[in-house]
């Protein structure tokens, strides 16, 4: 049973740009080579491995196997889980693991529990056959996205811990590098590995290939199990004990939320609207990016050649970008470049559906699509961390975060049905336009002020 010590609010970086002439470029670059940092990148792939295997890549393995649009689209509501991850935030945040905490502190206990499940699930997945008998799949989709966004609450708690404010930035650079070459390892590497797993002479769907790439995956998590074994705990803060069930309650539960609005009192509707739709375009069009390629005649290795060489290195020209601009020119400024990018990038592929069995065309659009993503998710994740107050990091960075997926993920569910009846172009560039909301939240967010600590 415990409470927290007095607040320990962090202002958000809103205010960088005032003193960004005082960051030379050595000291911004210096950051990326701290333990911390490093570590980020890490644990960002071992984040970021989890979520294509539900969503994106699961849905192309799904129409390998002759499962409909529509059907898919609901079927990514299995996402929603990582929606509603505030909702067991709290216990993640103060609850101890019998015998596990005590070896390896809170953080890292409720890591390495999560990344257990995890492996344990896509295993389970693995040795599921869609066109055989598609709810064990849909059981082990939702066992990874539950036990995926478990994990995403203690990192993020572990990351905003493990660093000062001024830190934030690189630190979530870092992390989203990592993560987005997870997410590549886990689009493209599996379409790769399925590929070299064919047997040459079967031309229809086959699912032992997908098998073996999706027990490829589950080893692959042992990267973030051995990072988070010879991590260290960050400083624990020390916590007095409650009282009784009820204080705990208030202490876990209420004031996290609580402590957020009395913070930014009228702008809290603000920044919560802000962060509810700020990847929204991305959302809804990537539940139908696979699907697409599918339908459009472009094989698991051309995807997966174009994805794994240009998507890399425009996802790490993104996140860096994305980190080193947020440092210098502040937060809000590539938060606006980053919903302008995201947006533009959709319309590239209402464009590339025009152009039938083109990969040099698949070339430009992934490559755009890679690096706007990686500028607006550096940006948008030292947003979110700096919104924190460290006393609550888990569960408030779980709400922001959960708030962030909610209505984009809900909306991805229909996005078959909506292809199905109106077409892949006009589809994209419907979820262009969701993004123009976005712009004008994203403008009086940063004409707000905000408030300043005790």
């Amino acid at each position: 049973m415990q409470k927290t010590l007095p607040d320990q609010p962090r202002a958000p970086d809103t205010a960088l740009p005032n003193n960004a002439a005082s960051v030379s470029w050595a000291d911004t670059l210096r950051v990326y080579l701290e333990a911390p940092t490093l570590r980020m990148l890490l644990l960002g792939f071992s984040a970021g491995l989890p979520l294509l295997l539900v969503f994106g890549t699961l849905s192309f393995w799904l129409r390998e196997a002759g499962i409909d649009r529509t059907t898919i689209g609901f079927l990514s509501w299995v996402g929603l889980a990582y929606a509603f991850k505030w909702v067991w935030a709290p216990l993640v945040d103060r609850l101890p693991i019998p015998l596990l905490t005590r070896l390896l502190g809170r953080r890292r206990s409720w890591l390495l529990l999560s990344q257990a499940v995890i492996m344990a699930a896509l295993v389970n997945m693995a040795l599921t056959d869609p066109q055989l008998a598609l709810q064990p799949m849909v059981w082990g989709a939702l066992a990874v996205a539950f036990a995926s966004a478990t994990q995403d609450i203690a990192l993020d708690a572990f990351r905003i811990e493990s660093a000062d404010a001024k830190r934030q930035a690189a630190l979530a650079a870092s992390y989203q590098t990592g993560y987005r070459i997870a997410m590549i390892w886990a689009g493209a590497g599996v379409l790769w590995i399925a590929a070299r797993a064919e047997v040459a002479s079967v031309a229809n769907y086959q699912h032992t290939a997908w098998q073996t790439a999706y027990l490829v995956m589950a080893a692959s998590m042992l990267l973030g199990v051995a990072t988070v074994l010879f991590s260290p705990e960050p400083a624990p803060r020390v916590l007095a004990p409650s009282r009784n069930v009820a204080e705990w309650l208030k202490s876990a539960l209420v004031e996290p939320f609580a402590d957020f609005l009395r913070r930014y009192g009228k702008q809290a509707l603000l920044i919560l609207a802000l962060i509810a739709i700020y990847r929204i375009s991305d959302v809804v069009m990537g539940i139908m990016a696979n699907p697409f390629y599918v339908d459009m005649g472009y094989t698991k290795d051309e995807v997966a050649a174009v994805t794994k060489i240009y998507g890399v290195i425009m996802t790490l020209a993104g996140a860096f970008v994305g980190g080193a601009l947020a440092m210098r020119l502040g937060v809000m400024r590539v938060l606006m470049l980053g919903a302008v990018l995201s947006a533009a990038s959709n319309l590239l592929f209402a464009w590339l559906g025009t152009r039938g069995h083109d990969v040099t065309a698949l070339i430009v659009v992934i490559s755009a699509d890679n690096l706007s993503s990686g500028i607006a998710s550096a940006a948008f994740i030292a947003y979110l961390s700096s919104l924190t107050n460290v006393n609550y990091s888990a569960t408030q960075y779980a709400l922001f975060s959960s708030m962030m997926l909610l209505a984009p993920k809900f909306l991805a569910g229909y996005s078959g049905k909506y292809v199905d009846a109106f077409g892949y172009s006009h589809f994209f560039t419907a979820t262009a336009l969701l993004g123009l909301p976005v712009l004008l939240l994203v403008w009086l967010a940063s004409k707000a002020k905000t408030p300043s600590s005790p």
